[in-house]
């Protein structure tokens, strides 16, 4: 079977599985799927709980595996019962604190090393303890700071004894989906990426509400570039498996999809024998294909991460959105960006100041940043565009945020399902009125007419609140976005009220989607982008490209959409001296089947 062109797939064998497998077994296995997909390389796990796989079986697996042209990396699972004492943390991962626990993961390391030039850690290298060891080390410190410390610590310590044992080793972390925990347990990006080689990324998004986590199935895509702006060239691939997903291949699929529109060179398949005489694994060569022949639309480089070392990357080539500012630390309104992505909205998490975006997000998480206010406010007078969230308004309220709007909390709420929508730079005759099926709560904002002017309004009665509010500001344009307090209700606003969010989250990108939620938006700086539907229907999504155009092309089916609609431009309004200028914009309407992407091109 031909390789991809952008990508490669490995999987991973745990050791409960490596632990047990015959030699037959595995020839059987890797025949199989080598029928179904080109796969390239295999993690083979040593150690995961209490179950460790004897040097010796390791060397003779490896080199089964390498009969059949696969690359054989080690893998490792930081979970353990030490002397059967169990400590007191979640999944029983390692304390860090404890000699013996730390001797005996470096054990497990440096039988890794003596075999493989390449180790991935598993999601587990974490530690939530908090046995009598670790309460006493931790001292008056935060758990945050003192987990932190810890881990970074012994990163370079296991780091170092595996490259004395093995001069060539590549060293990976795997970073799990919960991003927005990352510090409370001791992951440390910021730190991490200067001590391993390498990281990984979990992408697997699993059940998006009938599981504590949460997590929208926008976020296979947000984290890789989360993860691929904060380690550049260095991001080994995505990581996606069948929890919470099995019922539905699509789902499943989806989430490769997402990983390598988002940037993966690789996609580590978990596990090796839960996929085996799985119907997923034989569906998926033609979505990848599907994936493989568009990213050769989109500019992104060929090759894969199927070998050892930093991947190197195309520059100027990849996707693009606007950028949202999320510091390595950062806390509060979790998950906010993947339920904004379902809704249309095509982002870029930044985890550092993205000084030259035109428009910059800022949610409740930039706010832990010292000097977050003093960049927002020096980034609108100088001419950007910002956005708070109303997470932001409640961090900074007392550190300058009242100096930019009249914009002012109230603590108090309300519930409403009809709204007005009514930009400043539009004329009366643009205000429009739209319904939502049920009501939404938001928090009621305060503002000082023709201060700051309310761009969508909720109507309660006879009484208006605002949902997104904007200010002039030096050379920039200040807005403030009241997301309800139930994030997963962003999906009960109607179609009318989410194009004009869109419109303006998208303020320096050619193209948003205008569509009811449950959408999604990728967008590439070659003029193609993604559409991708997460209804359970055949639905139309609407497209809107800033600036003269034909159409817009399917470039897999070769069809033309070139009816396109002018929407309203900027007015002068009342008697007012002059109006923004900006550019035309189209809209148009692509059909999209349910949990589908289209891939399309603007044809200028």
């Amino acid at each position: 079977m031909q390789p991809y062109r952008h990508f490669s797939l490995a999987s991973y064998m745990f050791a409960y599985y490596t632990a047990k497998v015959t030699d037959e077994e595995i020839r059987d296995s890797v025949e199989w799927y080598l029928k179904y997909v080109p796969l390239k390389k295999i993690y083979v796990e040593n150690h995961r709980s209490t179950v460790d796989v004897p040097v010796a079986r390791l060397r003779e697996i490896k080199a089964i595996l390498e009969e059949y042209g696969l690359t054989v990396s080690g893998g490792i699972t930081s979970t353990v019962l030490v002397d059967d004492i169990q400590k007191p943390n979640i999944f029983d991962t390692f304390c860090f604190t404890d000699p013996r626990h730390r001797e005996t993961y470096l054990d497990i390391v440096r039988d890794a090393a003596s075999v493989f030039d390449e180790i991935i850690l598993d999601d587990f290298f974490f530690t939530s303890c908090r046995c009598e060891m670790c309460i006493r080390a931790k001292g008056k410190k935060s758990w945050k700071d003192f987990r932190q410390a810890q881990m970074k610590e012994f990163s370079e310590i296991m780091v170092a004894e595996a490259k004395r044992i093995n001069p060539k080793m590549n060293f990976i972390i795997k970073y799990p989906n919960w991003y927005e925990s990352y510090h409370e347990c001791g992951y440390v990006p910021m730190m991490q990426r200067d001590i391993f080689d390498m990281v990984y990324t979990g992408t697997e998004t699993r059940e998006p509400f009938y599981a504590a986590q949460h997590l929208q199935r926008y976020e296979s895509y947000s984290l890789m570039r989360l993860m691929e702006n904060t380690v550049p060239g260095r991001n080994g691939g995505g990581w996606i498996d069948l929890g919470g997903s099995s019922d539905n291949i699509s789902v499943w699929l989806e989430q490769a999809e997402f990983s390598f529109l988002g940037g993966a060179k690789e996609l580590t398949l978990f596990n090796f024998p839960g996929l085996l005489h799985h119907p997923a694994l034989a569906s998926m060569d033609p979505v990848l294909r599907k994936v493989d022949a568009f990213l050769d639309q989109t500019g992104g480089p060929v090759g894969t991460a199927q070998n050892s070392g930093p991947v190197e990357t195309a520059q100027n080539s990849g996707p693009v959105g606007t950028a949202v500012w999320e510091p390595y630390d950062a806390t509060g309104e979790d998950q906010l960006v993947s339920y904004l992505g379902m809704c249309g909205a095509a982002l870029e998490m930044k985890p550092e100041f993205p000084e030259n975006a035109p428009t910059i997000l800022f949610t409740s998480r930039t706010a832990c940043m010292p000097d977050a206010m003093e960049k927002l406010e020096a980034f609108v007078r100088e001419g950007g565009n910002a956005i708070v969230t109303v997470g932001f308004v409640h961090e900074t309220y007392d550190k300058g945020i009242k100096e930019m709007t009249s914009t002012r909390l109230t603590h108090r709420h309300v519930l409403g399902n009809e709204y007005m929508i009514d930009r400043v730079d539009y004329d009366y005759s643009g205000i429009r009125y739209a319904k939502g099926a049920e009501k939404v709560m938001f928090e009621a904002l305060d503002y000082k007419t023709n201060a700051t002017w309310a761009d969508i309004l909720l109507l309660a009665g006879e009484d208006n609140f605002p949902i997104l509010t904007e200010d002039y500001y030096g050379k920039g344009r200040f807005f403030i976005l009241n997301v309800p307090e139930n994030f997963a209700d962003l999906y009960k606003l109607p179609a009318e009220v989410i194009q004009t969010l869109n419109a303006i989250l998208s303020l320096g990108q050619e193209v948003y989607l205008g569509s009811a939620p449950k959408a999604s938006l990728i967008t590439y700086d070659n003029q193609t982008l993604c559409l991708h539907s997460f209804r359970p229907m055949l639905s139309t999504l609407r497209v809107v490209v800033r600036g003269e155009c034909k159409g817009l092309q399917d470039l897999e089916s070769g069809r033309e959409y070139t009816q396109g609609v002018l929407l309203p431009g900027p007015q002068k309004r009342g008697d007012g001296a002059r109006t923004r200028t900006s550019p035309p914009e189209y809209a148009f309407d692509i059909p999209v089947g349910p949990g589908r992407s289209v891939y399309l091109k603007i044809m200028r």
